[in-house]
């Protein structure tokens, strides 16, 4: 009996490229970026800034796409250069979940109903959602102020919680963008570790933009972005990653 075939990558980017203005203000944003990602992997992408990370990661988020280049999730083609190959919106809430540098948290929610209506759009209960919701935001320090409003919060508990609304649904791929820069030292940690945990456990495959050097020894793979152009890959897998607060099941 024949094995069964192995499953595709979670994200194939084949040679992304985007432009901005033309003629003189033309601006090469992105250059021939590729990248794979497997299920359960947690990459890095380090560079400096206007280096093209941002740029990148909101193609493969469906949400800025490129001019030329293809991209994949999960073997379902998605995007063809500027071309749509299913519907982005649906296929975003479904199978993407995005922490944004800023929070981008709903104003006229509280920080619960934030995160309770990403899982609520994809029509799960009240209570269920409110209790997903209230168990990422206890592992993440916010719970005390689940039903407090956004501008009640700080910018560190803002992003937090937007972490918690990123990770609700169990999404099949996580595109975080400095996601620690609001963070302190022990929270930001904690945070990289949450991320590296739903890779390994949950199956996820996770992509975070970041300067935060402290925390590479979470990531299984890291590479480089300078000038527009993924130029090289820095570190391979971390074969001894483990013990990431087993006692919760995210």
């Amino acid at each position: 009996m024949s094995e069964s075939a192995p499953p595709p990558p979670a994200i194939v980017a084949t040679k992304l490229s985007k432009r901005y203005g033309s003629g003189n203000t033309e601006v090469m944003a992105m250059q021939d970026a590729s990248m794979t990602v497997a299920s359960g992997e947690i990459v890095a992408l380090l560079g400096p800034s206007g280096s093209g990370k941002s740029t990148f990661l909101t193609a493969i988020g469906l949400i800025n796409p490129p001019n030329a280049g293809t991209i994949a999730i999960g073997g379902t083609p998605v995007l063809d250069g500027e071309t749509a190959r299913v519907n982005l919106r649906s296929f975003r809430r479904q199978h993407i979940g995005y922490v944004f540098q800023k929070s981008n948290l709903i104003p006229f929610l509280s920080a619960i109903e934030n995160v309770q209506i990403a899982m609520q759009l994809g029509g799960m209960s009240r209570r269920t959602s409110r209790t997903r919701a209230l168990e990422l935001m206890d592992y993440l320090g916010v719970a005390d102020r689940a039903d407090n409003l956004p501008s009640m919060l700080s910018g560190g508990q803002q992003q937090r919680v937007a972490v918690a609304r990123a990770l609700a649904n169990r999404p099949s791929v996580i595109l975080a963008d400095e996601p620690t820069a609001a963070l302190d030292g022990h929270r930001g940690r904690q945070v990289m570790e949450l991320f590296a945990k739903v890779a390994h456990e949950q199956g996820s495959a996770v992509i975070v933009v970041t300067h935060d050097h402290r925390s590479l020894d979470v990531f299984d793979t890291t590479y480089e972005m300078e000038d527009g152009i993924i130029t090289k890959q820095l570190g391979n897998s971390l074969d001894d990653f483990r013990d990431l607060n087993q006692d919760a099941n995210f």
